[in-house]
């Protein structure tokens, strides 16, 4: 790896930190706006393809103020971490793209607050110890609310303020939790942390376990599990469709934070508890993905639909993480990319379906009539209507999804969805089983309910889509065509999530590369 590596590193948060000031200065310069914001966020995704590219079995470190580790704030790029950022730099490219539409000129700010989400994101994936976890959550959530509450509207103000406060919450949980695991074991850096877990006295266990714990529910919160969600589906479906459709990468984040301190600290065995955290993780998953599905089959507007579909893929990664085999994880990573390439067009297309305007008169009026012709109960002719190019447009970027959110074949939903199944099956146990019929219940009731809304939103003809525009079809394309290049490269990619799988359940490498790391001579 070449000595350029470890300062590329610092890019993808300090990018998108520049691009938030310079977009403050412009003020309402709207083009040139439109511009840095999308040619910071295209930059961020090369960049996060390049460390993709780079990182091999040994974990890239930057020591940010020349302090060896676990005295100075660390970056550390492995393969989870390079494969979170790309996710990020594509729903970022999409999201991007439709905001510029209609959403990003509505509000000042919306550019800056977008950049700074995308700064948190990145530095969640990139930081090696866990303060700076926190300062970056902090970050993230801090933007979300500004963007969150974008818009106008009293039920996107009352949802918002849920999920501040359930938010808030959250983070007083991760702070308490940091304080009494420094109280125990004088450090915060993580792979210092899974050095000193195993020399802690016994009679210092109990509050090891209670900072663990803390810092377990706080995570929890911000994955969605089941009952612990009950503020997602109303202020996801309430946000705008490109924030709602940026959210999505939101749970992924906890359900990040689960998987490296868990793999880090307990699945390790050297807390002797790993099998504690592993059955929370399968019961609470389990729960997650029924609730889910029932919420899916419950629902009609396509944005409670994808809403409850994030829970699903929640409900779905941790029982796969629960189940701790590195088959399970490989398998669970596969599908968490899957299913935010899935779900986040489901938000943008929500939008856009909803515009579809044409009164019973219109379309008796665009459709020759005769003594034969059937009407339906609006008096509107059921046959002879012409599709617009638009509504086919549509059409098929809607069926692309539901092939992708139900893991109908060919695309990479369904491969997903067959690792996951194959594991589960070979698993042995009755929670293995019972995974395995809640995916494929999971699966049923989402068509059904896709289906649904489908026929609602496309099934009348004569319909139009009022100002449909280049970069919102152009950000749908985007989340498209990353799920059919997953389903084309899906062996090389599921070979990088065996490996990433394999380097966390033996984080040895992870500790040994970070720990190591010599400053630079002055």
């Amino acid at each position: 790896m070449s000595a350029a590596v470890p300062q590329l590193l610092v890019v993808p948060i300090v990018l998108p930190l520049v691009s938030a000031a310079l977009l403050v200065l412009l003020g309402h310069r709207k083009r040139l706006k439109t511009a840095v914001n999308l040619a910071a966020t295209a930059a961020g995704l090369v960049v996060a393809v390049v460390l993709a590219q780079r990182v091999d079995a040994v974990p890239d470190v930057y020591l940010a103020g020349n302090w060896e580790a676990p005295f100075g704030i660390v970056l550390v790029a492995d393969r989870l971490s390079a494969l979170m950022l790309v996710v990020v730099g594509i729903l970022g490219l999409a999201v991007a793209l439709y905001a510029e539409a209609a959403w990003a000129p509505a509000a000042v700010y919306f550019h800056p607050l977008f950049q700074i989400q995308l700064m948190g994101l990145n530095g969640v994936f990139l930081t090696g110890d866990l303060f700076n976890l926190f300062v970056f959550f902090e970050v993230l959530l801090a933007a979300s609310y500004g963007l969150q509450l974008h818009g106008s509207g009293w039920p996107r103000v009352r949802s918002g303020l849920h999920y501040i406060s359930i938010n808030l919450l959250a983070s007083a949980l991760f702070l308490v939790g940091l304080g009494v695991l420094y109280g125990v074991l004088g450090t915060l850096s993580m792979a210092d942390l899974a050095v000193k877990i195993a020399q802690v006295p016994p009679g210092d266990r109990g509050l090891l376990y209670a900072g663990a714990a803390l810092l377990a529910v706080a995570f929890l919160i911000k994955a969605g599990i089941w009952p612990l969600n009950a503020w997602l589906v109303p202020a996801y479906s309430a946000a705008s469709a490109p924030v709602a459709a940026l959210f999505v990468v939101m749970t992924k984040v906890g359900i990040y934070a689960l998987l490296r301190l868990w793999t880090l600290f307990l699945a390790s065995g050297t807390t002797g508890s790993g099998h504690i955290g592993a059955t929370i993780l399968l019961l609470g998953g389990l729960a997650t993905l029924g609730i889910g599905a029932l919420g899916m089959i419950g629902s009609l507007r396509l944005g409670r639909i994808a809403s409850y579909s994030i829970i699903v893929s929640a409900g779905t990664m941790l029982a796969a993480l629960g189940l701790d085999e590195v088959a399970a994880t490989s398998a669970g990573l596969f599908y968490l990319v899957s299913a935010s390439f899935a779900a986040s067009p489901l938000f943008l297309l929500g939008e856009l379906l909803e515009r579809f305007e044409a009164t019973p008169q219109e379309q008796l009026a665009a459709t020759p009539l005769d003594e034969d012709t059937n009407l339906d109960d609006e008096a509107a002719p059921l046959i002879g209507r012409a599709f617009t190019s638009s509504v086919v447009s549509l059409g098929l970027a809607f069926v692309t999804c539901v092939v992708l959110v139900v893991g109908l074949p060919p695309l990479a939903g369904f491969l997903a969805k067959v690792a996951l199944l194959t594991v589960a099956a070979s698993n042995g146990t009755f929670a293995g089983w019972l995974l395995l019929g809640l995916l494929l219940v999971a699966s049923l009731f989402a068509l059904m309910s896709l289906a649904r809304a489908g026929i609602r939103h496309l099934w009348p003809a004569g319909r139009t889509v009022s100002a449909l525009k280049l970069t919102e079809i152009a950000a749908i394309g985007v989340l498209l065509l990353a799920s059919v290049l997953l389903t084309v490269f899906a062996e090389p990619v599921l070979r990088y999530t065996l490996l990433t799988a394999a380097e966390l359940h033996a984080p040895h490498a992870y500790v040994e590369a970070v720990l190591s790391t010599p400053p630079v001579p002055r």
